[in-house]
């Protein structure tokens, strides 16, 4: 006798071939995985920067979600000079941040160049970072004042009560400036000071622009890939003092350490620069089930509420703007919600073909066909 099992119908399951960057994070939680295949998606994903995903070949591929806006404007822009338009997505956002330890926090305090930011208890977790002081420290200014020797401040130059001592240069420390959008979005950031808080408008400004800033972003050497691993590894400190990683990769820790542990990590911390912008990455579809996936994940409740436990700012599917949703779901868990001063400074990108070049004069990078 057959089992009543057998007449029910089977759900087609649909796998989709993608490209994706840091915000593969989101995928490949087993929530997600599972809220997916219920609605008959299963994501095989391809890991590689983002930059590295607008470069190469994505033919064969239902999506590609790189994790910022200039390289989904690079495919954007490529697939509609071959007459073949794609359909863009904007499921959640995250904040460029850089994550620091409690004392090297509190020593950029002491010396005038971070900031705490209000929040709950005597101990803060969030800080806004000076941008132009903390790049003067690397230029070896101080207080307004050049020091006579060649070469930034380290560690242990400013450190008065032994906090850290650690004798590094005072820079952060990004993941591959050639292949990751948090790394050329940092370049920006630090062009954008560097030129008086303002996008250079010609090649000309642009090249000399980047080799003014190129000791600030590799005199340390270009790290591995995976920079928020680093930051959360116990040699973090000691590695990297201050790391560019997304705001959502340090809430995604800190849900996860109050959870095991029942309360936050309180040794680390973000500084959020005062000179900032909101990286915007897009799910770009390629394909018609490529686009059904990104209307599924701008739009389904269950999935942008795990986008939130994730620690993402989800986007409100009608309006377009990030909901309240994060700052109520943190708030009940007792973890701090971040917070921004109200005197920060918009940063403005350079155009997107005055970037790549920057980008490829900082890095060393080949250019999109493979020459340096």
């Amino acid at each position: 006798m057959a089992s009543g099992n057998l007449l029910l119908p089977l759900r087609q399951v649909v796998t989709i071939e993608a490209k994706m960057a840091s915000k593969r994070d989101f995928f490949q939680d087993p929530v997600v995985e599972r809220l997916l295949m219920k609605h008959g998606f299963r994501v095989h994903i391809t890991n590689m920067g983002s930059r590295e995903i607008a470069k190469q070949d994505y033919e064969g591929y239902d999506v590609v979600f790189p994790s910022g806006q200039p390289a989904a404007d690079l495919i954007s822009r490529e697939r509609a000079r071959a007459n073949r338009p794609v359909l863009l997505y904007r499921p959640f956002v995250s904040p460029i941040v850089l994550a620091t330890y409690r004392d090297y926090a509190e020593v950029l305090t002491t010396e005038g160049v971070a900031q705490r930011l209000p929040g709950p208890g005597g101990r803060p977790m969030y800080y806004t970072l000076d941008m132009r002081k903390f790049l003067d420290l690397a230029h070896g200014k101080r207080n307004g004042v050049q020091r006579d020797s060649k070469g930034g401040y380290r560690w242990d130059d400013i450190d008065r009560k032994d906090r850290v001592r650690n004798g590094n240069k005072i820079l952060a420390q990004t993941s591959d400036i050639c292949e990751a959008n948090s790394a050329g979005t940092y370049l920006g950031l630090v062009a954008f000071v560097e030129h008086g808080n303002d996008a250079p408008d010609s090649e000309a400004e642009a090249e000399q622009l980047a080799r003014k800033i190129k000791p600030l972003l590799i005199e340390q050497g270009l790290p591995s890939s995976e920079r928020a691993e680093t930051y959360l590894s116990p040699d973090g400190p000691s590695i990297a003092p201050v790391s560019v990683i997304y705001e959502h990769q340090f809430l995604a820790h800190q849900i996860g350490h109050e959870v095991d542990k029942g309360a936050t990590d309180d040794e680390r911390v973000l500084l959020y620069p005062s000179t900032r912008f909101v990286t915007e990455p897009q799910l770009v579809a390629l394909t018609g089930d490529g686009a059904r996936l990104g209307e599924l994940v701008s739009t389904d409740p269950e999935l942008q509420h795990r986008a939130m436990e994730l620690g993402f700012r989800a986007r409100n599917a009608t309006s377009g703007a990030t909901s309240d949703e994060l700052t109520r779901f943190l708030t009940e868990r007792q973890i701090p919600v971040p917070t921004t001063s109200s005197g920060d400074t918009r940063a403005v990108l350079p155009s997107l073909t005055l970037l790549e070049k920057m980008i490829e004069i900082v890095g060393d990078c080949p250019d999109r066909t493979g020459n340096r």
